[in-house]
């Protein structure tokens, strides 16, 4: 028996992310002081998380009344037994891999419908693991040809050329769009790149002209036409002319209100409308007129030499996007390539940090970069278009810190004109978000209610640029023009006031109910006032200003499992409500919460990442870095009626793997397995001393036997065929 009571944690942030994915993927953000030190506004967690604390004390409160102040808390915190064989699911066969453990939390009347499954229990398998009843089978691998008669992957003769017409490294955002002849066209990004991971005794030092091409060219997206078999499962059409790779070598145009600006020229481009390449491509999102959207996310750790720089306003705008104030990037490419070198290109790294929009349907299209939307750590871009076809689109700033953003269109879809709507995320309003607690005097950890009895807040969207079809944009932040907000959206947030969140990701509005969903992931620098890190150093915000006591009153002193947001917007207006539909973690810890669910009933649940509704209004989330000592995994979750918080895994994802870009259809689920085994080999198999993570890896998903971990898209149905969830 535990008892619900007040739990002020105190230990340690414990992401399974390993050093070597921090690393490559982000530049190890997390490791660094949180680049938002300009600003002194108001942090939300002083904001939900004191709303929450009145709340789950209140709800506590009511269950001891009841009698049920002490609950039996299921098992879901037990893992499941690990396997030790590094089995998975073997290229192209289909694998009926789940969850039979005791540990899956059971099921207290009928989930909603499209959540009718057996959750799948915590586990350390080197598989993905699905429900019972369900099946899997691989779409697509990295170094996978995407043309008929294409290059086969070899591992240790890689090229350039041939990863140019391969499937790209580290897939994230995905999407299916159905194309004007009916075909359906999987589309995907390709985040980053683990060098250490792709070639043997690789060394940044001494890294080849040709392991930075393969390397820029594993970025980007693909397109690919895909057909359903008998089963429901997908498989490539090789020979159709639409597949492509879109690369770090690929021409962008630029539009919007920056195009052109003298903050984006460079020596190679003195037009400033002609980017090479995208990078660091997180989530995305697929618009109603056809096109797909991808956010351009860490792109900072790519850039060198900073420390040459002379320039002390220069450097601190870099420093206010992470741009590391030091010579060498992580992966030293500026060596090679002096786009890479801030020294010698200081405008480059305001050429990136956008939402960009590729157009699948055509092979020969040049992708565009939106400058309108605002710079910053894009991590995805949802469209929400209102009932008199107003295009809003919401976008997360990825970073501790950092801010929520919409921006509103002032064009309007026009059915079949692809020109014309390629141009929408290019006129219009750019805001960013204001939250405000609404008894935030009253609240003071007592469990005594506010007056009004409410525990949530308000928004307030506070308007940064508007872009104008005549070119006349309007700047609506002191000191700084319209082309300035749109390079620097980080420093217009700063100035008006924006509320700083714990790393806004996915932002997805529900398509039953209009209500939109944000994953804060977490924020290891949240804590109590006085608390100390690992290294016995007072924790600060991460901008070096010591924490707020108002934290003290909250359930929790690091939100190291993350939150999940919903909020009531008025999409096209500047104003919203709020609450918390989650705030996530171990069900057994009172910090935790779910939508106000009976806990002993529910998956536990750790940092929020990619979001999707499936056809019944159900949410599913993704998740990235699970520090609940379990892989990652894809969850459905309950939002409306008696059940709404009702958590359940549906799947897990391999040893040290991200699960990305879910897709939940009708009769298939999708997700892309990012950086499977991306351990180095002294943390997860104790090697001799010098062995690199390719001597010994420590997952072989998906081929199995002693095989290198390849990123790969997985897709699972229903045996038998039906739907999912019903």
């Amino acid at each position: 028996m535990v008892r619900i009571g007040k739990n002020l944690l105190s230990s340690a942030f414990a992401t399974s992310r390993s050093s070597l994915t921090c690393t490559y993927k982000c530049g190890n953000a997390c490791a660094e002081d949180a680049p938002n030190e300009f600003s002194s506004n108001e942090y939300f967690g002083d904001v939900a998380q004191q709303a929450f604390s009145q709340r789950a004390y209140s709800r506590r409160a009511a269950l001891k009344v009841t009698g049920a102040g002490a609950l039996a808390l299921g098992g879901s915190a037990v893992l499941a037994a690990c396997s030790t064989d590094g089995s998975g699911a073997a290229s192209g066969e289909s694998s009926a891999s789940s969850s039979n453990g005791s540990s899956a939390p059971a099921s207290n009347g009928e989930s909603p419908e499209g959540m009718r499954f057996q959750p799948v229990a915590p586990n350390k398998e080197d598989a993905v693991v699905v429900a019972d009843g369900y099946e899997q089978k691989l779409l697509i691998r990295w170094g996978d040809p995407i043309h008929e008669g294409g290059p086969e992957f070899n591992f240790d003769k890689q090229t350039a050329e041939n990863q140019k017409v391969q499937f790209g490294f580290n897939n994230d955002f995905a999407g299916l769009i159905k194309a004007a002849d009916g075909t359906l066209l999987y589309v995907c990004s390709h985040e980053y790149t683990t060098e250490p991971m792709m070639f043997r005794g690789y060394d940044k030092e001494k890294a080849t002209k040709e392991q930075v091409d393969i390397g820029l060219a594993a970025h980007g997206h693909t397109v690919l036409a895909v057909e359903e078999d008998e089963k429901g499962f997908l498989k490539p059409i090789l020979s159709d002319k639409r597949n492509r790779r879109i690369t770090g070598f690929t021409e962008f145009t630029v539009d919007g209100p920056a195009a052109g600006h003298e903050l984006l020229k460079t020596k190679a481009d003195p037009t400033g409308m002609k980017v090479e390449g995208t990078l660091n491509n997180c989530s995305g999102g697929v618009t109603p007129w056809g096109t797909f959207l991808s956010g351009e996310e860490n792109v900072d750790q790519y850039f060198g030499n900073v420390g040459k720089l002379d320039d002390e306003e220069l450097t601190k705008k870099l420093k206010r996007y992470s741009v590391k104030n030091k010579e060498t990037s992580d992966r030293g490419w500026e060596k090679h390539y002096d786009r890479f070198d801030v020294s010698k290109e200081p405008n480059e790294p305001n050429r990136f940090f956008w939402l960009v929009e590729v157009d699948p349907s055509d092979p020969n299209s040049t992708p565009v970069k939106h400058t309108a939307v605002g710079r910053f750590k894009h991590e995805a871009g949802q469209i929400h278009v209102t009932d008199d076809g107003t295009v809003v689109c919401y976008s997360g700033d990825d970073e501790r810190f950092e801010y929520i953003y919409k921006f509103v269109s002032s064009r309007k879809i026009k059915e079949g004109d692809t020109k014309h709507n390629m141009g929408i995320l290019s006129e219009g309003t750019l805001y960013v978000g204001k939250f405000d607690g609404n008894s935030e005097d009253e609240i003071d950890g007592s469990g005594e209610l506010p007056a009004d009895g409410k525990f949530d807040g308000t928004i307030e969207w506070l308007p940064l640029m508007t872009a104008k079809a005549d070119g006349n944009h309007e700047s609506h932040v002191d000191g700084m023009s319209a082309e300035e907000v749109c390079v620097y959206s980080r420093l217009a947030g700063d100035k008006v006031g924006a509320t700083r969140m714990d790393r806004p990701e996915d932002i997805e509005a529900s398509p039953k109910t209009g209500k939109v969903y944000a994953a804060l992931t977490n924020n290891k620098y949240r804590g109590k006032a006085g608390a100390k890190d690992d290294k016995g150093k007072e924790r600060t915000d991460g901008a070096g200003r010591p924490l707020d006591k108002a934290i003290e009153v909250a359930p929790i002193t690091e939100n190291k499992n993350g939150l999940v947001l919903e909020m009531e917007d008025d999409h096209a207006g500047t104003k919203g409500k709020w609450n918390l539909l989650l705030v996530c973690g171990d069900p057994n810890e009172a910090y935790s919460y779910f939508g106000g669910f009976d806990k002993g009933s529910v998956s536990p649940i750790s940092c929020p990442d990619n979001l999707v509704f499936d056809e019944y209004g159900n949410l599913w989330i993704s998740t990235d870095g699970n520090a609940l000592k379990s892989n990652d995994g894809l969850y459905a979750v309950a939002v409306e009626g008696e059940r709404r918080g009702e958590t359940k895994c549906f799947l897990t994802v391999p040893t040290a793997a991200e699960t990305c870009g879910p897709m939940v259809e009708s009769n298939r689920v999708m997700v892309n397995v990012q950086h499977p085994g991306e351990i180095e080999t002294d943390q997860g198999h104790p090697t001799e001393e010098g062995l690199d993570p390719i001597s010994k890896p420590t997952s072989h998903w998906p081929d199995g036997g002693d095989a290198q971990p390849r990123p790969a898209v997985v897709q699972v149905v229903r045996s038998g065929g039906g739907k999912i969830g019903a």
